[in-house]
């Protein structure tokens, strides 16, 4: 199954439940024409905004936690940094990074594209477990994490993995004139029902000055996890 009929399953799920804009369906399925690349730097973290020209409407995001926990529910993987193998590591009670690393994960491949901004990632990486009996054959596919509770609470929060803080967010580092700038932009996988859109960008301010530092130091522990060779992550961009 091609990832476009992947994103077109998650949406016809994910409006069972949850009402989303025409707009919005478009978008994602990468019909929409007339989309703009709006860049918003903020505490050094570039944010790529979709906008709309035809509409002239933004694509905003909040988090409709706790009445949805989709990005829970329909985990694909869970890559770790260095970082979090240490923390995590140490919260499910383990005094050996080998025995984590044996008992409680795999290992993940995977490429995404973001074709509006034309990025193309290729990614290999240590992974938790989504499941205690998880095999290969599952990497990728969506599964309720072993960690996601009755209410909807993260059983190790606030030491669950950096990709989770970071949703729905996709992150990238540019080499630009010898300085590394750090960019973020949607995941636009058809599973979170939180996307909308609105005329100014204004209301999602805070939420993205809040998710710049977490963006920034995930950036930085992911560059310390290629660098003592945990994963390894290759970045191009398409011009």
């Amino acid at each position: 199954m091609g990832q476009l009929e992947n994103i077109q399953n998650s949406l016809t799920s994910l409006m069972k439940n949850w009402k989303v804009e025409k707009p919005i369906y478009d978008l994602h399925l990468g019909t929409r024409k007339d989309v703009i690349d709006h860049q918003v730097r903020i505490d050094g973290i570039n944010f790529h905004i979709p906008f709309l020209e035809i509409d002239k409407l933004y694509v905003l995001w909040k988090c409709l936690w706790p009445d949805c926990h989709n990005c829970c529910e329909r985990q694909g993987r869970l890559p770790l940094t260095k970082d979090d193998i240490k923390t995590i590591a140490k919260k499910l009670g383990y005094t050996s990074k080998f025995d984590f690393l044996t008992n409680e994960t795999g290992i993940s491949s995977w490429t995404e594209s973001d074709t509006v901004n034309n990025v193309i990632s290729t990614i290999s990486m240590i992974s938790l477990k989504r499941r205690t009996d998880e095999t290969e054959n599952l990497d990728g596919i969506p599964v309720t994490c072993r960690f996601l509770d009755k209410k909807g609470y993260c059983e190790i929060h606030p030491e669950k993995p950096g990709v989770c803080w970071l949703y729905p967010f996709a992150s990238w580092m540019e080499n630009k004139s010898n300085r590394i700038e750090v960019h973020a932009s949607f995941q636009l996988t058809g599973d979170c029902p939180g996307f909308y859109t609105s005329n100014t960008i204004d209301p999602m301010m805070d939420i993205l000055k809040e998710y710049s530092k977490k963006i920034f130091d995930y950036n930085m522990s992911i560059n310390r996890t290629t660098r003592e060779s945990y994963g390894f992550i290759n970045i191009t961009q398409l011009k």
